[in-house]
């Protein structure tokens, strides 16, 4: 069994938010819904002045404060160290949410994708609605819909539970990393095994100076990040 993580290198990262993209297609993500996101931070006045671009994503803790809480046992570590949701079990009680110091859960207060509900076109003889859309794709949800992600997890979240980012599971078990990793433009997202001495992400929390969020809290989070710039 292995121990997987990441490292994010903050030298690399350009702040594109193309990781962020990417999570969205990958998972089928409402427009309100962000597994992988950033945030920023300006300091000090000028010309003194000091910015922070940090991206951000479920830490897949260790000791995981949303699988100590959760009732049913929904949210729960696999033989893989990842922090994984099972909606079957999920009663909505976002005890996890609260829990979590990340604000890495999100509740789905309603049914996802609404914009295939809508039956206005956003430019009258121009632009079809999100209905209209829908209906020529009538093999999936919505047009954009990626079938890979139902593999593991629901392709497209119930009303009335909890979700969160899985590292992209559904791609670990075929070998591959998760998406956000693939898909960074400069290489700035590591995805390794920890429990390996040899992995790449096990060299580099070696080799550099490394922090993790709120490491203070106790959670061991498996998010690194090297080289601060």
């Amino acid at each position: 069994m292995a121990n997987y993580g990441m490292v994010i290198n903050l030298n690399n990262c350009v702040g594109c938010a193309g990781c962020d993209i990417a999570c969205k297609t990958e998972n089928n993500l409402d427009h309100d819904v962000h597994w992988s996101f950033h945030v920023t931070e300006t300091t000090g006045v000028f010309p003194n002045v000091g910015y922070k671009y940090i991206p951000k994503l479920c830490n897949h803790c260790e000791n995981a404060s949303c699988v100590k809480v959760c009732p049913t046992q929904a949210m729960h570590k696999d033989e893989n160290g990842l922090t994984l949701h099972d909606a079957d079990l999920c009663i909505g009680c976002r005890s996890c949410e609260l829990a979590c110091p990340y604000d890495c859960i999100t509740y789905n207060e309603d049914v996802q994708h609404q914009l295939k509900m809508d039956t206005e076109p956003l430019l009258n003889g121009i632009t079809s609605s999100g209905k209209e859309i829908a209906e020529k794709f009538d093999d999936v949800p919505f047009p954009n819909y990626n079938p890979d992600r139902a593999k593991t997890y629901d392709g497209v979240r119930r009303k009335g539970i909890v979700e969160k980012c899985t590292l992209c599971d559904h791609r670990i078990v075929d070998g591959k990393n998760p998406w956000c990793v693939e898909s960074c433009p400069a290489d700035a997202r590591i995805f390794g095994d920890f429990d390996d001495p040899n992995s790449e992400v096990s060299k580099l929390v070696a080799e550099n100076t490394s922090f993790q969020l709120l490491k203070s809290k106790g959670t061991k989070p498996k998010v690194y990040y090297i080289d601060e710039f």
